[in-house]
């Protein structure tokens, strides 16, 4: 099996090959499929060494892909003309990295957020639809078809390879934001399955997100992304025991923290000063102000309860709401966190997870036990984690022994 050198070299040049193949046959759904073939030649074929030219492997064996698709269909009989005449070179020397425009295309905004993700994991990722479809619990031929109609989406938009005008470029980054960080969040703390975290996806949401920073250094929102992103997977070690159980935010072990990533984290915060207030920076602060702390008595949660509520009147989301509830109950006790939680309530499903949860805990706090047990059972039943469900299950035996 290739090692973990292999691995890291295939995610690296995957957006180049692609970009590389999408320039020279202009087909970006045959090109994909193409480069995602030679990845998996290579996976196969490098186990023995890298070749001394990986990137130029790799866009000859998708170059012969591409051509092989073109001699199979006689729909294509006029691109054979064009293209059949010619061998492929070893590789195209490029002056400039095209990742930042398979990204912007990636998460074109005729896609869904569904759609969107599973595109840029392939395409920019370099990701296998085998990989994506282990990472988010479904059928690989489920994922692949997922893919397909991303791409189908795309052509059907007129979607184009190219940079996007700086003006088409802000208005679709938060587009792109918002998918690396659903791309973070799910691995971050997983919905579904048996393990707490996939590591791996949200390393791969930290590198696509390095990446951006790279090409857009200067934008606050880009930069708080990264930030927060690295303050939270700072925690990984510690937010599970050794039989894979949750460990509660309170009860880590802040030993095992990532201090390295935590103070990259906070440095790239540091530089996000004076380019104003958005969603990413707020909760990046909340996370530092966290992290921060020696324990969970030494966090500072008056401010943790005012960017909350910066957020809230940014996002105007009820789970943000929701944690606002929770800072409310460490600054004004469980009654008055308790009022938040239903405000919260007013704009979620009755059964809500984290309405049933929140509520729990703060009931919890005020005495009433039984009402806490039954809100963290009816909690488990919705739970789509296993973690989540035998935690909460934990919590309401808990109770019931008291």
């Amino acid at each position: 099996m290739p090692g973990p050198r292999v691995e890291d070299l295939l995610r690296e040049l995957a957006p180049q090959v692609l970009a590389i193949v999408v320039r020279r046959y202009g087909d970006f759904d045959s090109a994909e499929d193409a480069v995602q073939e030679a990845l998996i030649a290579a996976h196969r074929s490098w186990s023995n060494g890298i070749p001394e030219h990986p990137l130029g492997w790799l866009v000859q064996t998708a170059s012969r892909r591409m051509l092989d698709g073109y001699r199979s269909e006689t729909s294509r009989r006029q691109r054979e003309s064009r293209f059949l005449r010619e061998e492929p070179p070893a590789y195209d020397v490029v002056d400039r990295d095209d990742s930042l425009a398979l990204l912007f295309m990636a998460c074109h905004p005729v896609l869904t957020p569904t759609s969107a993700i599973a595109l840029t994991l392939r395409a920019v990722g370099g990701l296998t639809t085998a990989e994506i479809a282990r990472a988010f619990l479904v059928p690989e031929a489920t994922m692949a078809q997922r893919i397909s109609r991303a791409k189908r989406s795309l052509r059907d938009a007129g979607a184009t390879f190219t940079l996007p005008s700086d003006e088409e470029r802000e208005e679709r980054l938060p587009a792109v934001l918002r998918v690396l960080y659903l791309v973070f969040n799910e691995g971050y703390a997983a919905t579904g399955g048996a393990d707490l975290q996939r590591v791996e996806l949200s390393a791969e949401a930290i590198r696509l997100t390095r990446m951006l920073h790279g090409t857009l250094p200067d934008d606050g929102e880009v930069s708080a992304l990264l930030a927060l992103m690295l303050l939270l997977h700072a925690r990984r070690a510690a937010r599970a025991d050794g039989d894979g159980r949750i460990v509660a935010l309170a009860d880590q072990d802040r030993t095992r923290w990532d201090r390295a990533q935590i103070d990259e984290g906070r440095t790239l915060l540091d530089g996000t000063m004076g380019s104003g207030v958005g969603e990413y920076r707020i909760q990046a602060a909340i996370a530092a102000l966290h992290d921060r702390a020696k324990d969970a008595d030494d966090t500072d949660w008056p401010q943790i309860l005012a960017l909350y509520g910066l957020l809230e009147e940014l996002t105007g989301n009820p789970v943000v709401t929701l944690n606002r509830a929770v800072a409310t109950a460490m600054v004004h006790g469980p009654d008055a966190g308790l009022a938040v939680v239903d405000d919260a309530a007013a704009h979620l499903p009755p059964e809500h997870p984290r309405v049933l949860v929140v509520r729990a805990h703060l009931v919890e706090q005020t005495g009433d036990v039984a009402t806490a047990r039954d809100l963290f059972r009816r909690a488990a039943d919705v739970a789509t984690s296993r973690p989540e469900r035998d935690r909460l299950l934990l919590l309401a035996a808990r109770d019931q022994g008291r």
